[in-house]
């Protein structure tokens, strides 16, 4: 289920030298798949690349199948959608715009929303998953560091999140995760990190600096949920004060409100802090206050980046956010920095890409509701 929904297996030839079987037993899996409402298969002709013989079946997803429901929670409100297997997002509702300091009353709210989705589209739901701008301790699902929230530190996320998913009578699991590691864990799947085995994700949202790992295609989160807080690393000794107790962290010398301050400009409340910088860095990058202020942001990204490849020796690094649009505004710059201050860039080279998924966040939040699915279909959906 999961070559299939990863597109790594298009057809059953594939399918069948993917998983060392013969031709009759891939060809019963994929019926067997099927009748399940999960993936179809198409008699038509299609032979991979270079293959001989006889064309083998198409594989693909179904795209009337059901569905799992998507949450993410930001600095600057919530979105809740529907997504199908392969990442596929089937409907989204309008996001709320702000956030209430009470986790049970936000989450009720997405939920709903989520279930209004569900009803108007008809599709069976099989499970829920919630992206959160926090480290999520295991095995008990806290939000250790909502700050950007105002939420209470420890608030038991995933509990709440269950909670609402019952009340409003959706049925399967549910999960809670930090944004950023189910968007290293998206863009792994189906996007910009696919192929990679050891990929490190880095990006910036409405506030603060974020960073996952994905090794052989498992997010890495440490012994209890709380890997790669990479918003800590010192990268300006004399820098901003950060909510952490320390100075010139990444989280407050590389997020959207850090350009904004450097740029001169105030930000105001009609967009997220992300678009507003986003904005000024895409549309007026020819002002020398703006420039400076990038190329400032681009320094202190490209050292943290340069330590993390010191440290974690990836194959691919991919950037999401704001930190893209640094990417794509001077793409020379930021590979120079972390090539000339990590021992690996000097040797070769990390490859440094932009994140490709418009909801990278949310496709991973999906992805933790989906994972039961593709462990055992038949387990899940009987």
């Amino acid at each position: 289920m999961e070559l299939v929904h990863t597109g790594r297996a298009p057809t059953r030839a594939v399918l069948t030298a993917e998983l060392g079987v013969t031709r009759a037993t891939a060809g019963a899996v994929a019926a067997e798949l099927e009748a399940l409402g999960l993936i179809r298969v198409d008699a038509r002709p299609g032979a991979a690349a270079g293959s001989q013989g006889r064309p083998s079946h198409r594989l693909a997803v179904a795209e009337d199948g059901p569905v799992v429901l998507a949450v993410q929670i930001h600095a600057d409100g919530f979105r809740a959608a529907l997504v199908g297997l392969g990442g596929r997002i089937v409907a989204t509702a309008p996001g709320c715009e702000t956030v209430d300091s009470d986790p049970s009353k936000v989450l009720a709210a997405v939920v709903e929303v989520g279930a209004d989705l569900l009803r108007t589209t008809g599709r069976r739901c099989v499970g829920a998953g919630l992206a959160v701008p926090s480290a999520v301790a295991e095995p008990d699902g806290r939000a250790l560091n909502p700050l950007h929230l105002a939420w209470p530190v420890g608030a038991p996320v995933r509990r709440l999140f269950t909670e609402c998913v019952r009340a409003a009578g959706l049925t399967g699991p549910a999960f809670a995760g930090n944004d950023v590691n189910l968007a290293a864990l998206a863009e792994h799947r189906h996007g910009a990190g696919r192929g990679a085995r050891d990929l490190l994700c880095v990006a910036t949202g409405h506030r603060g600096v974020g960073g996952a790992l994905v090794l052989d295609g498992r997010l890495h989160t440490g012994s209890s949920g709380l890997a790669l807080e990479v918003g800590h690393l010192t990268v300006n000794p004399e820098g901003r004060p950060c909510h952490c107790g320390s100075r010139g962290c990444l989280d407050v010398e590389a997020d959207p409100l850090a350009l904004l301050t450097a740029a001169g400009r105030v930000p105001g409340p009609e967009v997220s802090l992300l678009r507003q910088a986003d904005d000024l860095v895409r549309h007026h990058y020819d002002d020398p206050a703006v420039r400076t202020a990038t190329e400032a942001l681009i320094d202190r990204l490209g050292l943290g980046l340069a330590g993390l490849v010191n440290i974690l020796n990836p194959d691919r690094i991919i950037l999401g956010g704001l930190h893209r649009t640094l990417l794509d505004v001077d793409p020379e710059r930021l590979r120079a920095v972390v090539a000339d201050r990590s021992l690996w860039g000097q040797s070769g080279g990390v490859p440094i890409l932009a994140c490709t998924l418009e909801h990278n966040s949310l496709v991973g939040a999906a992805e933790l509701a989906w994972q039961p699915v593709l462990d055992d279909p038949l387990a899940a959906l009987s």
